[in-house]
């Protein structure tokens, strides 16, 4: 079965396995307290199921990593610290060494595997007969001691599942300015004026007219009088209001809808044998 590292098939798994925290980075002791080094990296399935642990043996083992199968491992996730059930330096130090670039086969398991077994072994784990397994048929449910995941040794195991939250971000999206300006041109208008002019008319008389004797008096300083008017254009300027501008916002609702394939781990149960198994909610 081909092997992945934690990061590559969980970009998130801080959040999506851990709930924000990092599993790199735990210290690693032994069962009997004493410290072997801290967890480099986590190797998984292509199920997606944990397999191994790698451990960064610091200056326990001259900087060697090498693979812890999770069944060994205890986790104490209060206290940043994973204990690894009786491993000795001698047992460190006969482990093939991991690089981070290597590709691992089934031989490579073995010789990991062969350095576990004892300890499995003596404690009353299954331990697999090498004589009916190859790389053909092997399952890593064949060591339940190496590879389960237990409620002793690893507390609660949670199962995760993703969900799309949907959130709303008020954002300033523009702005609009209304105001005013001024502009000019030229009117004409036409005022219609009236002048008033004196015209004086001179005739001579039709005819003789006799006037009376006496009748006549000849006399200086008469004048006729007669009042002249005219028209002038009044031309002002006066301001009126010539339009009603309103301004106001409304509200525009819609709908955004976004699709996005989600993932949910499930339990899965191993049962050997027939023992009685009680599921409690």
């Amino acid at each position: 079965m081909a092997l992945v590292k934690l990061a590559d098939f969980y970009p998130n798994y801080r959040e999506e396995i851990f709930g924000g925290d990092d599993i790199k980075g735990y210290d690693v002791y032994s069962d009997r307290n004493e410290k072997i080094g801290s967890v480099h990296d986590a190797l998984l399935d292509e199920t997606g199921r944990f397999r191994y642990l790698v451990i960064d043996t610091g200056f326990w083992v001259f900087g060697k990593k090498a693979l812890l199968p999770v069944g060994q491992a205890r986790m104490d996730y209060d206290n940043h610290r994973v204990y690894v059930a009786g491993m000795t330096k001698a047992q460190a130090e006969s482990l093939p060494e991991y690089h981070d670039n290597m590709t691992i086969g089934y031989d490579y398991e073995e010789q990991v595997r062969n350095i576990y077994r004892p300890t499995v072994a003596q404690s009353g784990g299954q331990v697999a007969d090498t004589t009916r397994y190859n790389s053909s048929n092997y399952r890593y449910d064949h060591e339940p001691a190496l590879y389960n995941v237990t409620e002793g040794n690893h507390k609660t195991l949670k199962l995760y599942e993703e969900k799309l939250i949907a959130n709303k971000d008020r954002y300033k999206a523009g702005e609009v300015a209304v105001g005013k300006r001024v502009e000019s041109n030229t009117a004409q208008v036409s005022v219609p004026v009236e002048k008033e002019r004196v015209i004086i008319e001179r005739r001579n008389a039709s005819g003789t007219q006799e006037v009376q004797p006496g009748s006549v008096d000849f006399k200086e300083g008469e004048v006729a009088h007669m009042e002249v008017y005219e028209e002038s254009a009044d031309i002002q300027k006066k301001a009126f209001v010539r339009e009603e501008v309103g301004v106001r916002k409304e509200v525009e609702r819609d709908t955004v809808e976004a699709q996005e394939k989600v993932r949910r781990e499930e339990l899965d149960v191993d049962v050997e044998g027939n023992p009685v198994i009680r599921k409690e909610k």
